[in-house]
């Protein structure tokens, strides 16, 4: 109910916003006349509630510039904020500029964003040959543990520029950035939140998560269970031919890079990867039904990634709050944030796109999209384990393990299990002005290893 509710006034915000075209008088009538200048787009509003992060508000504003001549439905600017904040702690503030005219022939992206979170995901590394047991966090479950079994305590602070330009003809680009970024991690605030629960969430020296075995196994090393600074560069190329970018009809965009975090930017760790995406498009029906597509390799090329980052997902530009999993609302909508973390990873997403409504209301050009999903991924280079791994954890004093209450090393590692992670769902898509879109997706996992349903509510077409 209270998602329906968000659903209800984002649209109702959305319609009643100054984002309008300009009008004239002919002969006592009005005309409608494109879209100039800058437009507030659509505001969505933040209001869920979560039982152990609280109640979250706060708002979504997304700001374009048409120009003048106008070049509707593209636009010159884009301006993307954020502040929303639920009342234990977790939060988001961004502030994201877009610019394809600011520098001559480039297109730059610049995106400074804090996000505190309270209870940040950790399942494991290597997939399925790490075991989810949903008991230990089910309150309801004989099993139960505590509901932070699977989570752990990081604030991430990104500044991060991408910039792109013509390289060769209309469609080969290249691509390149630069970003500085902060990770606090530590283990979850118990204190905070347990403030205004009947029922207290066990601390983790009596009940530890999977973030504190990692730790006890030697799994994450000490220079890792803090945090510190990640400050990366990157090069690649691109082929690019879409007919429009927010919800291309035809066309090909295909990625490759290299990205690099070298000691001489002041890293606590050096690294290198890199990536391949290729997105494709496909007319089914002109204007109405589409086929879309995107496989993207990622792998890590020299060095140690420390754990925290193993989970991001790298791109030529971030078109969304987060880039990360394998697992969650940008990589695969039906499985649990950040359940498939490696060395190396495949991932394919498959989409029917539909835009059966399309309607007009307070000036506004609106259409309801409707899409079928296919989500599917698995590592391919697995992060290593030490070969002595279920000794070790045998021998893991308490809490962590006691002589009465032995701890099983199968219910934590199956080693060699791993295979591919799949879910279907479906997205429900309100756009207005062609360019703000509202984004509504349901997952549901094919394997419980993964988790069950997945509901996300934000902006933008996947790919």
């Amino acid at each position: 109910m209270k998602k329906a509710l968000s659903v209800f006034l984002i649209l109702m915000i959305a319609f009643c916003v100054y984002g309008q075209e300009e009008q004239k008088e002919v002969k006592g009538k009005k005309e409608k006349k494109e879209k100039v200048g800058w437009r507030l787009s659509g505001i969505l509003p933040a209001t869920t509630y979560d039982s152990n992060l609280g109640f979250q508000y706060g708002a979504v504003a997304e700001f374009n510039n048409y120009g003048k001549p106008s070049v509707y439905p593209d636009y010159l600017d884009h301006i993307y904020t954020e502040v929303s904040r639920y009342t234990k702690g977790s939060a988001t503030y961004r502030f994201m500029f877009e610019s394809n005219h600011l520098i001559p022939g480039v297109h730059l992206t610049s995106d400074l964003t804090y996000l505190p979170d309270q209870a940040c995901h950790f399942y494991g590394y290597n997939g399925y040959e790490s075991v989810f047991n949903f008991g230990w966090m089910d309150d309801e479950s004989a099993d139960y543990r505590t509901s932070m079994f699977y989570r752990f305590k990081r604030n991430q602070f990104r500044f991060k520029n991408d910039l792109q330009g013509k390289l060769s003809g209309e469609h080969i680009k290249w691509s390149a950035g630069f970003a500085f970024q902060n990770f606090k991690i530590s283990s979850v605030d118990i204190d905070r939140l347990n403030k205004g629960k009947k029922v207290k969430l066990p601390y983790v020296t009596d009940e530890p998560g999977l973030f504190e075995y990692y730790q006890a196994l030697g799994l994450i090393s000490a220079n890792e269970a803090d945090g510190g600074w990640v400050n990366t560069v990157k090069a690649g190329i691109e082929w690019d031919n879409r007919d429009f970018r927010t919800n291309p009809m035809k066309g090909i965009w295909t990625e490759l890079g290299f990205e690099a975090a070298p000691s001489f930017l002041g890293n606590d760790w050096g690294f290198s990867k890199f990536y391949i995406i290729h997105r494709q498009y496909f007319t089914l029906i002109k204007d109405d039904l589409s086929f879309v597509y995107r496989l993207n390799y990622q792998t890590t090329l020299t060095g140690d990634v420390p754990f925290f980052y193993q989970s991001q997902a790298i791109t030529s530009m971030l078109t969304g709050t987060y880039s990360e999993g394998l697992g969650g609302v940008s990589t695969m909508r039906g499985v649990v944030k950040n359940r498939v973390i490696g060395n190396a990873y495949i991932l394919g997403n498959f989409e029917l796109r539909w835009k059966p409504v399309y309607f007009t209301l307070f000036n506004l050009d609106i259409y309801i999209g409707l899409n079928l999903f296919y989500d599917a991924g698995m590592t391919v280079k697995p992060i290593d384990l030490p070969d002595n791994l279920s000794d070790t954890f045998n021998n893991l004093p308490e809490p962590y393990n006691s002589l009465t209450e032995p701890e099983n090393f199968s219910d934590y590692f199956r080693p060699g299990e791993e295979k591919l992670h799949q879910c279907v769902g479906v997205s429900i898509m309100p756009v207005i002005n062609k360019n703000f879109v509202i984004a509504i997706d349901i997952g549901k996992a094919l394997n419980e290893q993964d988790g069950n349903i997945g509901f996300s509510m934000g902006l933008n077409y996947l790919f």
